[in-house]
Order: C-alpha cells, then structure tokens, then sequence
C-alpha cells in the first residue's frame, strides 16, 4: 500500500475509536462523518494505487 492508503487507513481508525468513544453527541456525529469520508478516501486510493504499480520490467 502506498503512504497515502495508510495516511487515510490511520485516520479511519482513529476517527472511528474517537466517535465511538465520544461522550457528546457534538463531538460524535463530525467524528463519524470524517470517519466515513476518509473510509471512502481509503478505498479509492487503495484501488488506484493498485492500478499504477511500478513495474521493474519496463526499465
């Protein structure tokens, strides 16, 4: 996986310890909301940098 796929992997994680642990519903719903937009980041950079490998044998 590339730097970005775990950058946005970390923060999923800890979006989503945070807003399950949030004690207030005024920190609960914005944490469970970038919790989701970054799953989505995740996912989509996991599929392109699936896509563009380096390939050695082109060198």
């Amino acid at each position: 996986m590339t730097k970005t796929t775990w950058l946005f992997l970390f923060l999923t994680i800890a979006t989503g310890i945070l807003g399950l642990n949030a004690t207030s519903n005024y920190w609960q719903i914005p944490s469970l909301s970038v919790c989701a937009i970054s799953a989505s980041a995740w996912v989509i950079t996991a599929i392109v940098g699936r896509r563009f490998k380096f390939d050695p044998v082109l060198r």
